[in-house]
């Protein structure tokens, strides 16, 4: 039945244009062909006939009559030339919307032909002109020429162009009507007004955009019409056959409209009688020739019999006739006054012995599942044999009874079968779409849908307009807000279906008390919690609707602070054979002796587990995943914790306390690696951690600062390369501006301390943006300077300091002049970074201090500077007491090697004071400062 609804998708070879040998007898059949002009799509079938085909803006849409999408897959993975995108979506009401969007300058063409729809999609440029496009000249001479006969008049009207035509009789006279307004030239068909042979007494009008011709006729003279371009044939007395080829039916998604399916409908026009002094409509159509053969009533219009076209009266003044393409709408705002769709449906006659329709179309009644005397299978059998007839008589008739089908339904959801039930008022739909808005059919498929677990789609059913004010619909609407978790959405829709639940068989009677009582429990409100219980135990339902009431009750207790009574509870039902209310039971008895101290963390951790394993795919599920993963985060097993809440993932998406999971899993992340939980393990472990998990980094800044910290800790430990990876990846993936200029400067750093030189000016270079801060454009001049430096590219380092007197520069200037054996000016360098630093001699220097220092004492050494050596000696040899490199201090202030010792001299000495390692020190203290430094873990939840 399922497979039935969404129908069978057949395709026509690419090109040429294939013609297929037979229909399918499916529902709905979708065809696909193609040629180097255009593509053409048909859409066969009983529900495929009855589609709808509009166009909104640069989008196609077409109506299709089934509730399950169909497979276009192949539109959607090769679209035709001049269509963008294809996509579907459940429509208002009921049915499918196929929607193409086209191309700018791309067109279409749809019509009504061998009993399918069918479109034909053109690229930019390809379409053909329409033959409405190519109108006639506004009030031009129309010559009309007549034909009369004793019997018969026979008027021709020679338009320049294709005009479209509405042409019927009302009373004594025959209207003929077309879309353009124009001059009709009589005098070549009727003198005086009046033509030989039966009509007489013409006249006619043009107004904005129509001309209206009435022709005085008796009532027995038949009226016909025949339409080729710009030409159109009225025919008056004779034999001519009446019209034929307009259908009108209601709207397939159930609302209170009418819908006539008539090809190249162009226009509506309402016209004012002059003898009756009523109003009316009349709307016009392009050759060939269709009309009404009938004439149908209701209670707000009447569609009288047409030649061609479609004529309307109508007593109201709010009716909208709206033509558009091959489908009339007519509408009221507030709906037309129509008949429930099954109420033309029924079959003649009462079905024997069939379960009776309730006073509320959601309503399920006990009886439904009575059996008689001769037991189930004898009436399911005489029940299912009485629809299968129905069915099979409904083959291509839309409009069959459905009565046999709707009993069988019954007897299912009644019984139980709700799966059998969804099949069957499936197959309804399928071969009957209006039956989208009858009540009973949603009613009965929403409880159906409900007893298999089907929320959403059952959710779907009950929403409908027709069940807004259904007592019963709001019961179920309860029940599946409680399923899903929204506590105040159930009690609102509880209460207003309090009416009807007594009516309900008694083990949904139960069913819906005990999710109110939970409802009530969740939302606080515990006295009625205790009445809806009481309710449910006096029900006498079956033992697996009173065991989950207990479980409600247990949670009513644990609430209250009963938690002894609560506890028992849960041992108790935990022995049930019922897996589904075991599990959630044993649960609350694990929590409960765990809170109690009754119960490790090690020993709840380990049953949990088994738990996890025991039942699986609703919230109970999640529900242990969350308890346990919070005894694991408790206990520090982080990536057990994740493993755990990972578990669930994407598999359980759509059952609540699915984003719950999320979160828990987003806030353990979050804890981790920006809370400091992650600082107690070794930084390879978080590494591995972190990458394991990945997908759970937050966008923006945390997610960023995430990143920068654990970078930091890799840069501690000298994972120079790890460290790189990380901040890699945030520059080219994740940041831009500002922001990604910041990180591209830590990389470049990273990169240096790991002695790449060329990965670090790529970092920089690939980075650079206006308008950043100075202090970051100083320390980005310096990294660039360094790293040309270590390529030996000396000249250029300081064609990039230029004249930058920052420190960094100034360090980075000092080095370069340095290996350029420029003693005097490095000296200078090194002495004027250490700045006044001698005036506090009570604070030892620090490791880069001291090699400053040292390398300013060579630097004057080798220079001969005696009188800047003798200085510094001076002022820093209170230092040399308290240094970690005291004797190389000591060799660098003396006074007596100057002028004496060579470079070689002070090779080694200069070697252990590299400035190098100075730099790496001071930027690891900078990375600390950068990510707030090391702090203690925090707990994780």
């Amino acid at each position: 039945m399922a497979a039935a609804a969404a129908g069978a998708v057949a395709f026509a070879p690419l090109a040429p244009l294939a013609q297929e040998a037979g229909r399918s007898r499916d529902p709905l059949s979708i065809s696909i062909g193609q040629n180097s002009g255009f593509t053409r799509v048909e859409f066969g079938g009983v529900i495929g006939l009855r589609s709808q085909v509009r166009r909104d803006g640069d989008r196609l849409y077409v109506r299709l009559g089934v509730s399950a999408a169909p497979d276009v897959s192949r539109l959607r993975v090769d679209p035709p030339q001049g269509v963008t995108s294809v996509e579907t979506r459940m429509a208002r009401g009921g049915g499918t919307d196929l929607i193409l969007t086209l191309a700018e300058g791309a067109d279409y063409r749809s019509g009504v032909a061998d009993g399918v729809v069918w479109l034909n999609l053109y690229a930019p440029g390809k379409a053909p002109e329409r033959a409405a496009e190519t109108v006639a000249r506004a009030n031009a001479v129309v010559p009309v020429r007549a034909e009369t006969s004793a019997d018969k008049t026979v008027l021709t009207f020679q338009w320049g162009a294709p005009v479209g035509a509405a042409v019927f009789r009302r009373g004594e006279a025959v209207w003929v009507v077309f879309d353009t307004a124009a001059k009709l030239d009589l005098n070549g068909a009727l003198r005086g007004g009046k033509a030989s042979g039966p009509a007489s007494g013409a006249r006619w009008a043009a107004g904005p955009g129509y001309t209206a011709l009435r022709i005085a006729a008796p009532g027995d003279l038949s009226v016909s019409a025949q339409g080729q371009g710009g030409t159109w044939t009225v025919s008056i007395g004779g034999n001519g056959a009446g019209g034929s080829g307009v259908e009108v039916d209601r709207s397939d998604d159930g609302a209170s409209t009418l819908v006539a399916r008539m090809a190249g409908a162009t226009k509506t026009v309402w016209l004012t009688d002059p003898l009756v002094g009523d109003r009316f409509a009349a709307v016009t159509a392009l050759a060939p020739g269709k009309g009404m053969a009938e004439r149908r009533s209701t209670v707000d219009l009447t569609l009288l019999p047409t030649a061609q076209g479609l004529a309307i009266e109508t007593a109201t003044d709010d009716l909208k006739v709206d033509a558009a393409g091959d489908l009339v709408t007519l509408s009221r705002p507030r709906g037309l006054t129509l008949s429930p769709p099954s109420a033309l449906l029924q079959a003649a006659g009462s079905l024997v012995d069939a379960p009776p329709k309730a006073n509320d179309p959601a309503l399920i009644l006990a009886d439904w599942a009575a059996v008689g005397a001769a037991g189930f299978s004898d009436r399911y059998q005489r029940l299912q044999d009485e629809a299968m007839a129905e069915a099979a008589a409904s083959d291509d008739n839309p409009r069959a009874p459905i009565a046999a089908r709707v009993a069988f339904a019954r007897f299912l959801v009644g019984s139980g079968l709700n799966y059998e039930a969804i099949g069957v008022l499936n197959g309804i739909i399928a071969k009957s779409p209006s039956m989208q808005g009858e009540p009973e059919v949603r009613g009965l498929r929403g409880a159906a849908r409900v007893g298999v677990g089907r929320l959403e789609e059952a959710q779907a059913d009950f929403a409908i307009g027709a069940l807004a004010n259904d007592p019963a619909a709001k019961v179920w609407q309860g029940y599946i807000a409680a399923e899903q978790g929204d506590w105040e959405g159930a009690r609102r829709a509880f209460a207003a279906g309090a009416s009807v639940v007594d009516q309900f068989p008694k083990e949904w009677r139960a069913r819906f008390g005990a999710a109110h009582a939970m409802a009530a429990v969740q939302t606080g409100d515990l006295p009625a919690a205790r009445q809806l219980l009481a309710y449910v135990f006096s029900q006498n339902a079956p033992a697996a609707d009173q065991l989950t009431a207990r479980l409600v009750q247990a949670r009513l207790f644990e609430l209250s602070g009963d938690k002894d009574r609560a506890l028992a509870i849960y041992k108790a039902v935990a022995r049930a054979p019922l897996d589904g209310i075991a599990t959630p039971a044993k649960l609350g008895a694990i929590s409960l002796e765990l809170e109690r101290g009754a119960l490790t963390p090690d020993k709840a951790a380990q049953r949990l587990e088994q738990l996890k394993w025991r039942w699986r795919g609703d919230a109970t599920e999640l529900s242990v995943i969350r308890k346990l993963s919070d005894i694991y985060l408790q206990q520090g097993r982080y990536r057990e914790a994740l493993e755990a809440l990972r578990g669930a993932g994407k598999r359980m998406a759509g059952v609540p306390g699915a984003a719950e999971v999320q979160a828990d899993q987003s806030n353990a992340f979050r804890a981790l690696f920006l809370e400091g939980a992650a600082d107690g393990l070794q930084p390879v472990q978080a590494l591995a951690l972190f990458y394991d998990f990945r997908e759970l980094t937050p966008i923006g800044a945390d997610g960023d600062e995430m990143v920068r910290r654990l970078s930091r800790r890799l840069i501690d430990v000298d994972l120079l390369d790890q460290a790189a990876e990380l901040l890699k990846h945030q520059v080219d993936e994740r940041l831009d501006g500002v922001a990604k200029a910041q990180v591209a400067t830590n990389l470049a750093t990273v990169y240096l301390m790991n002695r790449q030189p060329e990965k670090a000016l790529q970092a920089i270079w690939g980075s650079r943006t206006t308008l950043l801060p100075a202090a970051m454009n100083s320390e980005r001049r310096a990294l660039e300077a360094r790293a040309l430096m270590d390529l030996g590219r000396f000249d250029h380092a300081m064609e990039v300091l230029d004249r930058d007197q920052s420190p960094p520069a100034r360090e980075v200037r000092a080095d370069v002049l340095w290996k350029q054996q420029k003693w005097t000016e490095a000296a200078q360098q090194y002495e004027g970074r250490l700045g006044d630093r001698y005036k506090t001699p009570g604070t030892p220097l620090s490791p880069s201090e001291e090699g400053w220092l040292i390398r300013a004492g060579v630097g004057y050494s080798l220079s001969s500077n005696r009188a800047a050596l003798t200085r510094l000696q001076g002022q820093y040899s209170p230092f040399i007491a308290g240094a970690r490199s005291a004797n190389a201090m000591r060799v660098a202030l003396d006074d007596s090697l100057s002028g004496v010792a060579g470079t070689s001299d002070f090779a080694g000495l200069t070697a252990g004071a590299d400035t190098f390692v100075g730099w790496v020190t001071a930027a690891k203290q900078d990375f600390r400062k950068e990510t707030g430094g090391d702090r203690p873990a925090t707990p994780a939840r």
